[in-house]
């Protein structure tokens, strides 16, 4: 079985690649876009809170609740633009049909 750790590291290049495919499109909104992207400085700082709540405080990072609460705020910024960016596109079409 695969452990969750090696998933996790597996699952950074199918992102990377949509990343890539979504960047080359060119019709994805800027905004959103930066969001898709901000994901991967949440991942960034994941990692480093999972190791320092391991070995300061013996525990995973999900059980240091100011580690994990500010890791998981990177991804709550991250979903925040991606859902402004999207909904700024549909107002931008929205008014352009009238």
């Amino acid at each position: 079985m695969i452990s969750k750790e090696t998933l996790f590291g597996l699952s950074l290049f199918p992102y990377l690649g949509f990343l890539w495919f979504l960047t080359r499109s060119g019709k994805t909104p800027r905004l959103a876009l930066i969001g898709f992207y901000m994901t991967l400085v949440f991942v960034a700082v994941t990692i480093p809170a999972g190791i320092y709540a391991q070995v300061h405080y013996g525990h995973q990072l999900a059980d240091v609740d100011w580690l994990h609460g500010g890791a998981e705020s990177f991804l709550t910024v991250s979903n925040i633009l991606v859902v402004l960016g999207f909904r700024q596109a549909l107002i931008e079409k929205k008014s352009s049909e009238n």
